[in-house]
């Protein structure tokens, strides 16, 4: 999504999220009620129709699990990039073991990936195939002229369809019949960042807690102290879904814990 991703850039830059939202709908990339991009739904409605297509099984919107980036802060995107990763608004779609993988939300990739590099209004389609291997289509992705064009060639499709008296230049071939994959049974690695009392044992509590509901964690970095309470950023292995939302509602529990201010995926980087 090209306005979500001209906002995550500016921020990158040290731009607050609602001043990049105000620069975004300035500037035409954004409208004036922002939702169906912050809130992930334009990328949702996308890529039910990409995964109708590559996979040959109906997918809808209302299948596609999605979040939006209203959460996602400064310092999520600062402590990402000493981490090695980028934040973006990523719309997924895979096909394992017979079922499909369908989901909109920020993700943490790493800065090496192609999209990582993707920036301002413009977007990408990152495919891996079978015998292609791994492709990326890029191009302008918000704005009066990108989308006018886009507009402008679906009016021609339709006058020519008319003309020819076919139904349609797009068609969903969907002689599968995939189920949607569960949101508690897929496995990422996540980041987390969470306010605790800065005091010892603390870490010890969390990390028991991880460990009674398998959740492996691959590193942990305390980012600062005020007033006694420490931010800290906690990066795990590959791990369930469900699992790590019971996890992060144990740790929440926890007395010692101010909050679990933010949850983030990360898909690639070998962990």
């Amino acid at each position: 999504n090209g306005t979500t991703n001209f906002i995550l850039s500016k921020m990158e830059n040290d731009m607050e999220y609602e001043a990049a939202l105000t620069e975004a709908q300035e500037l035409g990339y954004a409208e004036r009620d922002p939702s169906a991009d912050v809130e992930g739904k334009d990328a949702a409605a996308k890529i039910a129709i990409l995964a109708s297509i590559a996979f040959n099984s109906r997918v809808t919107a209302d299948d596609v699990h999605t979040e939006g980036i209203t959460s996602i802060t400064g310092q999520d995107i600062m402590y990402a990039r000493e981490l090695g990763y980028a934040i973006k608004l990523l719309a997924l779609a895979k096909k394992e073991e017979g079922l499909l993988d369908v989901r909109v939300h920020p993700t943490m990739i790493p800065l090496d990936h192609p999209l990582a590099t993707v920036k301002d209004a413009y977007n990408a389609i990152f495919v891996e195939g079978d015998a292609v291997g791994e492709l990326m289509f890029f191009g302008q992705g918000a704005g009066g002229l990108p989308t006018a064009s886009a507009v402008t060639a679906d009016i021609v499709a339709a006058a020519e369809n008319r003309r020819s008296g076919r139904s349609g230049r797009f068609t969903c071939t969907c002689f599968q019949d995939y189920a949607i994959k569960s949101l508690d049974s897929i496995e990422s690695s996540y980041y987390l960042l969470i306010e605790c009392v800065d005091r010892p044992g603390v870490l010890a509590q969390i990390a028991h807690v991880f460990g009674d509901n398998q959740v492996s964690v691959g590193s942990v970095i305390q980012k600062s102290t005020t007033a006694g309470v420490a931010e800290v950023v906690f990066m795990t292995h590959k791990v369930s879904e469900g699992n790590l939302r019971t996890a992060i509602a144990g740790v929440g529990a926890l007395e010692s814990v101010s909050t679990v201010r933010n949850v983030i995926r990360v898909e690639g980087g070998g962990r």
